[in-house]
């Protein structure tokens, strides 16, 4: 999940959906708060897919967000907070279940699901764009799996992406919440094609009425551009080398010994992470990189969310700090690496829900 405004009273509806010609379009319509995602957003968009499913008319599923600023800024986590400082426990798993449920739903559907993450794309976000058949960025996409940031751990099946990342870069990316530009999506694995902000609309045309060729994919690729070089190969040694290490302490101290430049400031960026969420994101991207398939990895992480959820204080520590009272200092616990527990991660790691994830 990811942090995102209130947003003001409104009578239009949170997701529209609309079909034309052999194209069933669904938009997240909250542009105020870049479209993140509450519980009423994801029943919607589990109602429409249900419905197309047996819709003979409907051959392509897109999904899009309104505005120019993003698909999806991730969960609505003020509202999370609001559940959990209320200990509003059903409401609390009731989210995440549909949620998973839902990013399920689109890995496994049964006709194409296009997904265009432009601009802002992040936590939930990516559960919506990262596991469609056609994933789609453009010039203006920024992905990330930003959890660490307030205290949390990447959740969604952000952690089946990032464990099969080249090399260490699951490690680095969830730990970190370091955002990608369009290139480093298609390297890193969360996107398939790169597709100017300025064809878009052409392409969702092409989508809905071109007739040849009739396979999506062969029509992205007209529309499909090379983008520039991704900066992530050329720090792939001392990612690779840094985050190889078996612990956050050992992964910082290597970030210390590294003689490239970039190093230092990713240590100084962790030491002032929750060291408690950043050691279950360890854990958990290394987990799922061992797991056979989606369904596993989201079992594992809701797990992990709602251990935090009913547990462990830095979960609302980090949201007050961010977007309660936004004075952007949280107080972790514990507060510092050297102070954390070895084992640390497994309580979240064995954690038994209250209501099973899968049913």
């Amino acid at each position: 999940m990811t942090p995102a405004d209130d947003a003001p009273t409104r009578s239009a509806p949170s997701v529209i959906a609309r079909t034309e010609g052999a194209l069933g379009h669904i938009t997240l319509n909250r542009p105020e708060a870049l479209n993140a995602l509450d519980l009423g957003m994801i029943r919607s968009m589990t109602a429409i897919l249900d419905a197309w499913r047996e819709d003979t008319d409907v051959q392509i599923v897109l999904i899009d967000g309104a505005g120019d600023r993003g698909l999806c800024a991730g969960g609505d986590v003020r509202a999370l907070y609001d559940m959990v400082k209320e200990g509003r426990v059903e409401e609390t798993v009731a989210f995440f279940r549909e949620e998973y449920a839902l990013d399920a739903a689109i890995a496994e559907y049964p006709k194409p699901v296009v997904a265009i993450a432009d601009g802002i794309t992040m936590g939930g976000g990516i559960g919506i764009a990262g596991h469609a058949a056609i994933r789609i960025v453009t010039e203006r996409s920024r992905l990330a799996m930003p959890e660490t940031r307030i205290g949390f751990t990447p959740d969604v099946g952000g952690t089946w992406l990032l464990g099969r990342a080249p090399g260490r870069l699951g490690e680095y990316l969830a730990l970190t919440g370091g955002t990608m530009d369009g290139a480093d999506a298609l390297y890193a694995g969360f996107a398939d094609h790169l597709v100017p902000s300025d064809r878009l609309e052409a392409l969702r045309e092409a989508l809905a009425h071109r007739a040849d060729p009739t396979g999506p994919s062969e029509i992205v690729l007209l529309f499909d551009e090379t983008p520039e070089p991704s900066a992530l190969p050329g720090k792939r040694a001392w990612i690779d080398d840094a985050f190889a290490g078996e612990s956050v302490v050992e992964i910082v101290a290597r970030l210390r010994a590294s003689t490239d430049a970039g190093a230092a400031d990713v240590a100084d960026t962790l030491e002032g992470l929750s060291p408690t969420a950043l050691a279950v994101a360890l854990d958990a991207v290394r987990e799922a990189r061992g797991m056979g398939g989606l369904r596993e990895a989201l079992a594992g992480e809701y797990r992990r969310v709602l251990w935090f959820a009913a547990h462990h204080p830095d979960l609302v520590e980090g949201i007050r700090a961010q977007l309660v009272d936004k004075d952007r200092d949280p107080h972790w616990s514990p507060a510092t690496l050297a102070e954390l527990d070895p084992a640390a991660s497994a309580p979240a790691r064995e954690y038994t829900p209250p209501v099973p994830l899968w049913s």
